[in-house]
């Protein structure tokens, strides 16, 4: 396994906290990499487009004041996710504002581009991107990704169809860098168990929308804390994309959870308009992403304490002896 000078002495636990749409925020970024862990945001967050200059301003500066006050236990690098695929209009204003403030860690998802990883390379950073299955990891590393993440099924959000087990394995049969693994990790036992069957660090996104920093709506939060495995639904209608959700959230949308219809992919859009919105039609505002480990998480509570959780879960993981 490999792990990225990026990374060494740099964290508490193997984690990368995968960025989540409209919810990652610079408060939840700054509260992950404080407490030892990789904080990340899709750069499409930061709306109207001339946000994200002050967003990465802030975090950087937070970040630098604190490893100065804490040099014995510096935080975690930080990541931006770039959405790659053509739609995304705004692509080359983030990545420029990306390259002035030299960000350490690229995620790149929707399309692996040899001329971003060249970029990113360029300034220094770091760029891992987001496949669901082989044809897509292979076609990543052969355009200069330096890892990948790899989506299996149960990811929240825009997730794919593979078993952890085989994902890891076939993928570590070809590929000695770094592998970060995503889908129903919710607890330190489940990021002990990523370690074990060879990725480097365990992505986990849904558990953090049970968080006080995070940005979403208190709806949501609850909805996360009441849910479990059988209450997410994989569905392509509301990105042009499978992903997963959760149930409660259709049904309040007014659909039937088990009779959605599909969406065609070749619409999918994620371009802005001036202001910076999506284009997104109002009955699925309320729609709400989420991971199947979603029953693992009972509360919401601040970051470091769910950190402080894994943590300590993580430590205790060991396997039980045989009788």
């Amino acid at each position: 396994m490999s792990m990225p000078a990026l990374f060494k002495g740099r964290l508490s636990l193997p984690v990368i906290g995968a960025p989540l749409f409209i919810i990652s925020v610079p408060d939840l970024v700054i509260a992950q990499c404080k407490a030892g862990v990789v904080g990340s945001f899709p750069s499409l967050n930061a709306r109207p487009p001339e946000l994200l200059d002050e967003w990465l301003y802030r975090i950087k500066e937070e970040l630098a004041a604190y490893d100065k006050a804490h040099p014995e236990r510096p935080s975690a690098p930080f990541a931006v996710n770039q959405i790659v695929h053509k739609s995304n209009n705004r692509l080359d204003h983030d990545m420029a504002l990306c390259e002035k403030h030299k960000v350490p860690m690229i995620i790149s998802s929707l399309g692996a581009r040899e001329e971003l990883n060249q970029a990113v390379h360029g300034w220094g950073g770091i760029v891992f991107h987001d496949v669901i299955n082989q044809k897509f990891a292979h076609k990543a590393i052969e355009k200069g990704a330096d890892g990948l993440i790899l989506v299996a099924a149960g990811a929240g959000g825009h997730a794919g169809t593979l078993s952890p087990f085989p994902f890891v394995s076939e993928t570590r049969q070809w590929f000695d860098g770094p592998i970060a693994l995503s889908g129903t990790i919710a607890n330190g036992r489940a990021i002990r168990a990523a370690r074990i069957i060879g990725a480097d660090f365990a992505y986990i996104g849904s558990a953090f929308i049970a968080t006080q920093e995070a940005n979403a709506v208190e709806g949501y939060k609850s909805m996360i804390t009441n849910s479990s495995a059988e209450d997410i639904v994989y569905s392509n209608l509301f990105t042009g994309v499978h992903g997963n959700y959760l149930k409660p959230s259709i049904v309040a949308a007014g659909m039937d959870p088990e009779n959605l219809p599909t969406s065609d992919p070749s619409k999918m859009s994620f371009g802005t308009d001036s202001s910076g919105e999506r284009a997104k039609p109002k009955a699925w505002k309320e729609i709400w992403g989420s991971g199947q480990g979603v029953g693992s998480i009972s509360k919401v509570v601040p970051a470091a304490e769910l950190i402080a959780r894994f943590r300590k879960e993580y430590e205790e993981a060991v396997d039980p002896a045989l009788a």
